[in-house]
């Protein structure tokens, strides 16, 4: 079962850093993160943009994306996870690995998506995976099942073959 404690020493031993770009989750992935102690050693830190337009001016998702698509759609989750990943370089340095969620936790559908569409981006390297997710439950269920799902796209990345 993939924890936070598990994946934070995945990256120390591994020497790799993270950063979080959130949306439905609204910090709750980079919360589990940090609730880990010595996750300072990889963790680089969390953006919140919830609002559609923070997507585009704080991680760099094209607006014509977002104009075209809305914040829901899995190109976005992939662009929030590369953009994250430079705008919270420390030291000059991007972190190596970037995790991005967006979906619908509801009460309501948004931009034309069902309430429980998530998609999940992870970026590192060239690489970058979106997972997408059709999950069920209330409000909270679902934005606690995407924390759990970021953290294993994140593990499933770190198992694949670098390119």
């Amino acid at each position: 079962m993939t924890s936070a404690s598990s994946l934070v020493s995945e990256l120390r031993q591994a020497g790799l850093t993270i950063a979080v770009a959130e949306s439905l989750t609204g910090g709750l992935v980079v919360a589990e993160l940090v609730s880990v102690p010595g996750a300072s050693t990889v963790v680089a830190g969390g953006v919140v943009a919830y609002q559609t337009e923070l997507k585009h001016s704080l991680l760099g998702v094209s607006s014509t994306l977002l104009d075209a698509e809305g914040a829901v759609h899995p190109d976005v989750a992939a662009q929030m996870a590369r953009g994250v990943r430079s705008r919270l370089a420390v030291g000059g340095r991007d972190a190596d690995i970037g995790v991005a969620t967006t979906g619908v936790a509801g009460p309501d559908p948004q931009d034309g998506q069902p309430v429980g569409t998530v998609f999940v981006g992870v970026a590192w390297g060239s690489r970058t995976d979106v997972t997408a997710l059709h999950l069920e439950g209330d409000r909270e269920a679902i934005r606690r099942a995407t924390v759990y799902e970021s953290l294993v796209a994140v593990e499933r990345m770190l198992r694949q073959p670098r390119e």
